[in-house]
């Protein structure tokens, strides 16, 4: 086994190793969630972590990791006689992106239970993690299904294998590490709320620091024992320090004063639910603890606050995470004084007060996401000018759009997102677990059954028992029991949802850029953004202006890196729709080839005019039946306006072979706004 590189060698990234250290002191916190660009030493400071953690004691011959002094009643290997063990180190557990539910809480031998009556469990990876870490390198891609079972394990403390009325429970308390890259997609907000911590990190911009980084990762890749050896007093403190933490933590005293702090800064930022108040609070007293102190300081709140609130404040998926630290200090420093006098805190001060680790690397130090993303903080560009301003309520006013052939226009802001109606792709598919189109999936409702390919993972009980009945008297059976062979099992087939790939295809050229128009367009189109985060889709975006069409954005989970390009998208010049349409049927020959399984749909958005070449309009309809006669799925959101309208854009949809809605009616409320799919769709039109 390789040697770990120290915990200690790290440079910078304070942030990052104080929550791992605080979850080291205190495994209730909830774990850290670490948020951050590739190259960060994400994954190098939760290995190295592991080598700091105190040595365990376990029953011997239990794999499930019982603790000697008080064993688990219901530990599936026992039951233990208290005693003594044997020591080992506390283990790291790394859980793989693809890894399956089996493997995760384990696997029950569904033949044996039947026949036999007997719990054959092969543990998971649950159970391996029991008294150590359990790491999961980008939990952004596990699959949403796994992060819940995995969330309500580390909530219960123990976790549950239910089959067919067989059920199996062993105990599973780890210190729960995940790690993130926010450019390949979001967490979902109820997720993101059961990490007790999270941190955000950066690469420094700092020279001589990167100098640093190089210089200690070149040493430790030279001689990774002797570079170990030359950190090893170090972290010997480190450890000594974590050990004494946990020992000083049960006798820190959380007072009441502190408390109102922790409660008014949870009222304040309108956090949801009361997770993040007992968070911060066990937060805060692990901060006492490191700090060798017994009780609690407003301080240790502030940073507390810093730790355990930045992914719980965010309103909407296209918020970043933060706070505003001067909206924190304001609140610890009222919620001090209404307690009884602020002249009992003793850092008063405000900002930058306290003994608190450098916050530099943090997402805050430079008026980071916390400062831009409360209403209005984030004009952008053009939005001094928004709609309303200058025009006419009934005609747009002077804001017309750009002259023929003009020149590039200043982005404009969307309009406020609304809820729209369901689109999705007709048939059943085989993707990837979501929320839009019907599919075959592991989790839903009961279909059919079938013999299973491979490990056989959700149990048809009545077709098995259909199946092995007419064989008793052949296997000689004499007793109650019935006798399962291998044979007779049956996987039981399910329906459920799946997300699919959808790809925007945009039309910002000069006929849709007056402002009020486009920022009802960019609006519709975040609406859909937003439905497709909720929806659990990969998204894709591409424009066509002046004289060619744009791959803006390539298919992607990250709906906010959509949402972003879409905002500072300009507009203005020709329209060159057939382009459009042939970089789309690109994007997806090529996603095809990568995502099988992951069935398109394509949205385009536009009035349906094409200028530029000869016969401008007959290429774009030869490009849509080109998307058509490779069954894509497909719905034209027609922005035509005006009392005089050319109903370009429908035909267009009937090119595609799909369905065209009106920005008006892709509202779900509106009158027209009942649920309906593409294929229903494409026969109204």
């Amino acid at each position: 086994m390789s040697t770990p590189y120290p915990f200690t060698a790290i440079v910078g990234q304070d942030d990052l190793r104080l929550g791992l250290l605080l979850n080291a002191v205190s495994p209730a916190v909830g774990g850290v969630l670490v948020r951050g660009e590739k190259g960060t030493a994400k994954s190098t400071a939760v290995r190295a972590l592991a080598a700091l953690m105190p040595e365990v004691s376990v029953v011997s011959g239990c794999r499930f990791s019982c603790d000697p002094v008080a064993p688990d009643p219901a530990c599936p290997d026992g039951p233990h006689e208290a005693g003594t063990g044997v020591s080992r180190a506390a283990r790291t557990v790394e859980l793989p992106v693809g890894a399956s539910e089996d493997r995760l809480v384990g696997a029950l031998d569904i033949e044996r239970a039947l026949s036999e009556g007997v719990k054959a469990f092969e543990p998971g990876l649950l159970a391996d993690a029991h008294r150590g870490i359990l790491y999961v390198d980008e939990v952004n891609l596990l699959h949403d299904h796994l992060v819940d079972l995995l969330l309500d394990a580390a909530a219960m403390g123990a976790s549950y294998v239910e089959r067919e009325g067989v059920s199996v429970r062993h105990a599973a308390r780890f210190l729960l590490v995940g790690t993130m890259n926010p450019e390949e997609g979001e967490l979902r907000p109820q997720l993101l709320d059961r990490f007790g911590l999270t941190v955000e990190v950066a690469a420094s911009r700092d020279t001589d620091q990167r100098v640093e980084v190089v210089r200690r990762r070149l040493a430790y890749d030279d001689d990774p024992d002797g570079f170990a050896a030359r950190w090893a007093q170090e972290e010997g403190a480190l450890r000594a320090r974590i050990a004494a933490a946990r020992v000083l933590l049960p006798e820190v005293v959380l007072g009441d004063g502190v408390l109102r702090q922790i409660a008014a800064t949870c009222a304040a930022f309108e956090v949801d639910g009361m997770r993040a108040d007992i968070v911060m609070a066990r937060t805060a007293t692990a901060l006492a603890a490191w700090a060798g102190r017994d009780e609690v300081t407003a301080e240790d709140v502030r940073q507390a606050a810093l730790l355990a609130l930045p992914h719980r404040r965010r309103r909407n998926p296209f918020d970043a995470p933060g706070l505003d630290e001067d909206k924190l200090d304001d609140t610890l420093r009222d919620a001090a004084d209404d307690a009884d006098g602020g002249d009992d805190d003793p850092d008063p001060d405000g900002p930058g007060g306290g003994g608190l680790p450098p916050q530099g690397g943090g997402p805050d130090a430079d008026g980071g996401p916390g400062t831009e993303s409360g209403p209005g903080a984030e004009s952008g560009p053009g939005a001094e000018s928004g709609p309303g301003e200058g025009s006419s309520p009934k005609t747009g006013g002077p804001e017309a759009p750009a002259p023929a052939g003009g020149g590039e226009q200043q982005p404009v802001r969307a309009s406020e997102p609304f809820r729209t109606k369901m689109l999705s792709v007709p048939g059943l598919g085989e993707g990837a677990a979501g929320r839009r189109s019907r599919a075959r999936t592991e989790h839903g409702r009961t279909t059919g059954a079938r013999r299973p390919q491979g490990a056989l993972t959700k149990l048809h009980l009545a077709a098995t028992m259909q199946a092995a009945a007419p064989h008793q008297r052949a296997r000689g059976r004499s007793g109650r029991g019935l006798v399962v062979r291998r044979d007779d099992l049956r996987q039981a087939t399910r329906e459920g949802r799946e997300g699919n790939l959808v790809l925007f295809v945009v039309d910002a050229s000069g006929s849709m850029a007056a402002r009020q128009r486009m920022s009802a367009v960019k609006g519709a189109v975040m609406s859909l953004l937003l439905d497709a985060y909720q929806r659990r889709d990969k998204v894709g975006l591409v424009t066509f202006r002046g004289k060619d069409a744009e791959v803006v954005l390539p298919p992607t989970s990250s709906v906010d890196a959509a949402a972003a390009r879409l905002e500072s998208l300009p507009t203005g010049g020709r329209t060159p729709l057939a382009a459009g349409l042939l970089r789309a049927h690109d994007v997806l020959r090529v996603e095809r080839m990568r995502d099988p399984s992951r069935r398109p749909l394509l949205v385009v958005v536009t009035d349906g005019r094409a200028t530029g070449g000869p016969d401008p309009v007959a290429l774009a309809a030869r490009a849509g039946r080109l998307h058509a006669a490779e069954g894509t799925a497909s719905v034209v959101v027609d922005c035509e306006s005006g009392f005089v309208r050319l109903g370009l854009a429908a035909q267009l949809a009937r090119d595609l072979g799909g369905g065209a809605v009106t920005l008006d009616e892709l509202r779900a409320d509106s009158i027209a706004g009942l649920v309906k799919d593409v294929q229903a769709a494409g026969r109204a039109a």
